[in-house]
Order: C-alpha cells, then sequence, then structure tokens
C-alpha cells in the first residue's frame, strides 16, 4: 500500500530546480537539529485526524456499551444498550458505502469487482465481526482502560499469525517487546480493580476471555488482510468495500439468529439518542480508517504506530477523566511500561531502520 519512494522523514524538503538550465539549480537546505525531528503540517493534521477521530470513537464506544439511556433527572432509571451487532453493521455499512462511493468517483470501476474469491473476503469478515463484537462485549464486564492497555498486546497474535500464514521472521528487540507487554497487562490486572462498574464480582475472568478472543481474531484480520494484498491485484477501496460488505451481511445473520432485531428498533424507537450516537461512532470509525490508510500510504507504518500508541494512552487519560475510572498507582505504572516498549520500539525501527 506504500509507496518507497515517499520520504518518511518529517520535514523534507525536494531541491528546487531553476528555470533557467544555464543558472545552478537553488537547494534549499534541509532541516537540521531539534528542526529534522518536528512534523510536516500534512503529518500534524494526519495526526490529529487520527487521534481525534479514535478518541471519539473511543469514547462513544464506552458510552453506548456502559451507559444506560432514558435516565430521569434525578439518575434513576435507564436502559442499557446490547445488541453489539448492530454497532458492528452501523460500521461496515457505512464504511462500505463510502468505499463504493469513492471508487465509482475515481472510475475504478473494476475494482467496484471482487479480485478474490469471495470466501475469502467472508473469512475476513467473521473474524473481523467476532473480533468486533468482543471488543464490545468486553466493556460490559471491564474498564475502559484495561481494554486499551490490552490492545496493545496485539503484536503478540499478530506476530503468531504471520509466522504461521505469511512465514514471517521478526527480530530479537520485537519478542522482547511483545514479553514487556504482555508483562505488563498481567501487571495491570493484577495490582488493582479491572471489572466495569456495571460489571459482576466475577466479571473480569469472562471480559479478559473475550478480550483474548479479540486479540486472536484482530490479529487473523490484519495478518490475512495484509496476504490478500499481496497475493491478489486489490486497492485499498476494493478490500473496503468488499470486507465491510460481508461483515454487514454477518452482523444482519447474527442479530437475526441471537433474536436481537425486534429488541434493538423497539430500543432505537424509545431511545433515539442511541441512534445518533451510533451514527457519530460510524462517521469517526471512517474517519479514521481514511487517516490511517492516508499515513500509512504517504508516511509509513512507522508514523502510524507511533500516532496509535499516543492516542491510545490518551484514551486511557480521557476514559479515567469522563467516567472516573481509578486506577492504582502500580496500574499507572504498568500503562506508562507497555506504552513506553511500544514508544521505543518505534524509536528504534527509525534510529536503525
Amino acid at each position: 500500500m506504500g509507496d518507497p519512494s515517499v520520504k518518511e522523514a518529517a520535514g523534507d524538503v525536494m531541491p528546487k530546480v531553476a528555470d533557467d538550465e544555464s543558472k545552478p539549480a537553488e537547494v534549499v537546505a534541509e532541516p537540521t537539529g531539534i528542526w529534522a525531528l518536528l512534523p510536516s503540517p500534512a503529518q500534524l493534521a494526519m495526526t490529529f485526524g487520527i487521534i481525534g477521530s479514535l478518541m471519539v470513537y473511543g469514547v462513544l464506544q464506552e458510552k453506548i456499551m456502559t451507559k444506560p439511556y432514558g435516565v430521569d433527572s434525578e439518575g434513576n432509571g435507564g436502559e442499557m444498550f446490547k445488541n453489539s451487532f448492530f454497532l458492528v453493521l452501523n460500521n461496515r455499512f457505512a464504511a462500505g458505502f463510502v468505499a463504493a462511493m469513492i471508487l465509482i468517483a475515481q472510475k475504478e470501476y473494476s475494482q467496484l469487482k471482487n479480485t478474490a474469491p469471495l470466501y475469502k473476503y467472508f473469512m475476513v469478515s467473521v473474524s473481523n465481526v467476532v473480533a468486533t463484537t468482543c471488543q464490545y462485549e468486553a466493556l460490559k464486564h471491564v474498564t475502559f482502560p484495561t481494554q486499551t492497555l490490552f490492545k496493545c498486546g496485539k503484536m503478540v497474535p499478530v506476530m503468531i499469525w504471520g509466522t504461521f500464514i505469511s512465514a514471517k521472521k521478526y527480530t530479537i528487540v520485537d519478542y522482547a517487546v511483545a514479553v514487556c507487554v504482555a508483562l505488563g497487562c498481567t501487571a495491570f490486572t493484577l495490582t488493582g480493580n479491572i471489572v466495569a462498574k456495571k460489571g459482576a464480582a466475577n466479571s473480569s475472568l469472562y471480559g479478559m476471555a473475550l478480550m483474548a478472543g479479540y486479540l486472536g481474531f484482530d490479529g487473523f484480520t490484519s495478518t490475512f488482510q495484509e496476504k490478500l494484498f499481496a497475493s491478489y491485484e486489490m486497492t485499498m477501496y476494493n478490500q473496503m468495500l468488499y470486507v465491510n460488505g460481508c461483515s454487514a451481511v454477518m452482523s444482519i445473520v447474527f442479530s437475526a439468529l441471537s433474536g436481537q432485531i425486534m429488541s434493538t428498533l423497539a430500543f432505537l424507537t424509545k431511545h433515539p439518542q442511541v441512534l445518533y450516537d451510533a451514527l457519530i461512532l460510524s462517521f469517526s470509525a471512517v474517519s479514521g480508517q481514511f487517516c490511517i490508510s492516508y499515513t500509512i500510504k504517504n508516511f509509513g507504518a512507522l508514523l502510524y504506530a507511533t500516532i496509535m500508541t499516543i492516542r491510545q494512552l490518551l484514551s486511557v487519560i480521557v476514559s479515567n477523566l469522563l467516567f472516573r475510572h481509578s486506577l492504582t498507582p502500580w496500574q499507572w505504572v504498568a500503562t506508562i511500561g507497555v506504552f513506553g516498549s511500544l514508544l521505543f520500539k518505534s524509536w528504534f525501527s527509525k534510529r536503525f531502520k
């Protein structure tokens, strides 16, 4: 997806060629010292785009799944929204629709057809729907900071899937960072309460099982998507269209099998606020997807990884302030250790690239 010719260093300036060939080309000096570390305006815009859209996504996700709707002025009553498949359907339909509109606008009509066998898109879709549903359901049982921290551990299943599916090899630094992240997540769970406020006393075990399911299926999703790009001549929008379309179909099927369609429609009629929140959730998710794709294509995966690490740390802080999660000092130490390990990996990759 990325163009290897695109320079990743912040502030790279190409030499200006003079109009008159008889005159020497005027070369603009590249930034040096601390100025070379500063991001370009485009990088800053994508940084704010990714962090802003995904933080809105995270806050709304936590609100929809953990806060009751229809609470009276005294804070009593209210009903919890329970259909995770509806949120998955909403997000996937929005992303697939936007991808189709972009292909039509760019007149890439050939990419409106599936370039890979449909069952391979469905393989990605099934794992993606299961992973996303596990993510939403886990919020009923563990706190948002717990979920966010464990998302950082996705590099472990990605490395496992990459070894089996694509025969990839990883460096000692990759394994060392994976171990540090795993130890940090373990320390976080052992040094404070991780149960969601609405969860039962034994919810944490079930919530952690859901997060393990999320990590495993999400790792397969990204690894298999990468393999599809390498095996078939498909654009990013072609894969977005078919994977999200298949995921929307799967969400409808799962909702029907679980008998939640009618109850969801009744809930939306009674509490239309949840539909408004879900629409903004989908808009922020789609915006985040496009900012992420632009960043990876034009500035490389390294900048994207760094941005995502910072975004996840900020999400923990914002969630802690808005929803008043009480983290112990040792949990904060574990959190800083996990994010510090990921930032070190980004720095190391750039320093010794």
